[in-house]
Order: C-alpha cells, then structure tokens, then sequence
C-alpha cells in the first residue's frame, strides 16, 4: 500500500509541474530563495496547484497571464471571470480573489486613517485596484467630519467610455450612513484621467446636491495610468472646478 500511494504521489506531482526538475518547481524555488525570486507565472502556479490534461500547472499559468498580460489586469476580474478560466473553477477563483483582495488591502495599509480629502490620497487608496480595471467604476468615499473615511461603496459600473449614475444614488448611502462629506472617484480605462463633457456634467449636478443636502462634495477624481509626465489623476478640485 505504501509503494502504492508512493506512486500515487509521485504521479500527481508529476502532472502538476510535468518534467520540470524538483529544484526548479515553484514551491521548492520559494523555500530555498524566498517569494521575491518567483516570477508572476510561478506565484500564479502556487495558487492554481493543478494543471489540466496535456498541460502542467506552471505552463497553466504562463497561458494564463499570456491571455490576460499581467497579474493587476487579472486582478480586476470577477469571480464569474475568473471562474470560467480555463483550469480554475470556483474554489481556486475564490482564493485567488482572497489573495489579490488581500494584497489591494496591504497596499493601502495607513491610508484610511488619513484625512481623505486631498487628490493624492484618494488617487494612492483607490488607483492600485481600479487601474486592473477594464471598466469604468464609480465609487463614493463616505467621510466623516474630519475627512476621515467612514465607508467606500461601489455606485455603478459602467461602459469603457460612460459611468452613469443619479446624483440620488450617489447620496443615497451618504444620507444612510450619516457622513458629513463625499468624494467621488472613477476611472477611465484607457489610460487618459482628462474628464469627459459627461463627467463635468455630473460633477456640477453633485456639487448642487451636496449644497442642497449639506453634505458637501469634496472632490470628483478621475483615475488613469501612468505615462511619462503627465499626471495619473484628474481633480475637479485641483483644477479650482469645485
């Protein structure tokens, strides 16, 4: 029985890294030299565990990140999206969710306590998650009276082009919630932060509103990439149009 499931062992580590040398397997690199040596297909590997037939785990995840072209673009999937990947499933799309959710959270580790009232904090607290995403997200900061963050909602998803959303949907958790103040961020996905007529639209309808509910708008930030000089970030308030 023992040489029996020996050979069970033997086979099942076998088709997970396929004929990749012991010392070369991910796990067996990250013991001998540490986490910062793998290389995004090799931590990628360590979450999925298994290949699928005629392919071995780490070649998964090199197809994986080949398809999708980086870690922070899978990041931004959903558990739908990451579930219909070929070799996932449920259960490894739910763990993987977990670990990149755990990273965004790492990333931001003192930021919430700040006043987040200012284009930079807010771009530093929201740009690591919605920069991976391949659709525009509005989302409201709750704050308090100290400009402190109280809660961060997702209001709407919208198009690679348009977020629509209600200046009533918007305040809606606000007024639930009692905060003092909002911010309201969004990205662009193609990169450029510059606001669309749209997105002066709303932001003039918000800033209406809060004076009406006296819950006063902040700031409206647009989030995009980084490229050479120019700013990642839009601010309604930096460019004095609130």
């Amino acid at each position: 029985m023992r040489i029996a499931g020996s050979g069970i062992v033997s086979y099942m580590i076998s088709s997970c890294f396929g004929d990749i040398p012991r010392a070369e397997r991910p796990r067996e690199r990250l013991f001998s030299h540490g986490a910062a040596v793998l290389t995004d297909a090799e931590l990628l590997a360590l979450f999925l565990r298994t290949g699928k037939v005629g392919l071995d785990v780490l070649s998964l995840a090199r197809s994986l990140l080949a398809e999708w072209g980086s870690l922070r673009r899978m990041a931004g999937c959903s558990i739908e999206e990451l579930s219909s990947l070929p070799g996932m499933g449920p259960a490894k799309a739910a763990e993987l969710k977990a670990a990149f959710e755990m990273g965004r959270r790492m990333a931001r580790p003192e930021l919430e306590r700040q006043r987040v009232d200012r284009a930079g904090v807010i771009y530093e607290l929201l740009a690591g998650e919605l920069q991976t995403l391949p659709y525009e997200s509005l989302r409201i900061l709750l704050l308090d009276t100290r400009h402190g963050l109280l809660e961060e909602k997702e209001v709407s998803r919208g198009s690679l082009n348009e977020s629509i959303a209600h200046p009533r949907e918007i305040f809606r958790p606000a007024i639930a919630k009692g905060a003092y103040a909002i911010a309201v961020v969004h990205n662009h996905p193609s990169g450029d932060p510059q606001p669309s007529e749209a997105d002066r639209r709303l932001t003039r309808r918000l800033t209406e509103a809060g004076t009406l509910l006296q819950i006063p708008l902040v700031d409206h930030v647009i989030i995009g990439a980084m490229r050479g000089e120019q700013s990642p970030y839009f601010s309604f308030r930096e460019a004095g149009l609130i």
